[in-house]
């Protein structure tokens, strides 16, 4: 049987809102890749909506969805980002960043009405997005003769394999990324046919 080798995240940046006794929820969704670029974005917004009272949010990295954070920004603990967390959660989706500005009517909602004003904002922006599925890719470098260049392209190419850097030098090399589950495919194509040497960079 094969391991899931897929994930869900969002195409492109989509909002939503939702309004509530005077106050305005406006929520952005976002695609990220990393807390660098998390960092980034949430300057920028905080720069462009700098009269809005909060700037809560909630993001998830990594194909398994292994690295998260909460912020409520100023809101009563757990009122803000839990919420918003539990739309990007209750959506399946990774490698997001959802951040709700909110701007206050002067009317307190309470920790229920904020819970659901949040959670409804995030759910509108995340309605409102792409949502794709992306393939969960490992990257390898395939060292090999110079003499067997020939053979190691017609690997690559036979497995589908997508090629990043060649080095054909003496000691030649590819460095290239595949779907996980035809990663073993490859390596032990490699291992049993040529003998190429494989090492194992990463996976996106």
């Amino acid at each position: 049987m094969l391991f899931e080798d897929t994930y869900k995240t969002v195409e492109t940046v989509s909002t939503g809102i939702y309004k509530e006794k005077g106050s305005k929820f406006i929520a952005f969704v976002y695609p990220v890749k990393t807390e660098a670029e998390i960092k980034i974005i949430l300057e920028n917004l905080r720069r462009e909506y700098f009269d809005a009272r909060h700037h809560c949010y909630a993001w998830v990295l990594g194909y398994d969805k292994s690295a998260y954070r909460t912020n409520d920004d100023g809101e009563p603990s757990g009122t803000a980002g839990r919420p918003i967390y539990g739309q990007i959660q209750s959506h399946d989706l990774t490698n997001v960043l959802v951040i709700v500005v909110r701007y206050f009517g002067g009317i307190k909602l309470g920790v229920s009405g904020l819970i659901n004003a949040y959670k409804l904002a995030a759910m509108d922006s995340i309605n409102n997005a792409l949502i794709v599925e992306k393939t969960i890719n490992e990257i390898y470098k395939l060292e090999f003769p110079y003499e067997l260049i020939n053979e190691a392209m017609k690997m690559m190419k036979d497995t589908g394999a997508q090629i990043i850097e060649t080095s054909f030098e003496s000691q030649s090399y590819i460095i290239y990324k595949i779907r996980r589950n035809l990663a073993k495919n490859v390596i032990s194509r490699s291992e049993q046919k040529y003998r190429f040497k494989m090492i194992y960079i990463g996976t996106e």
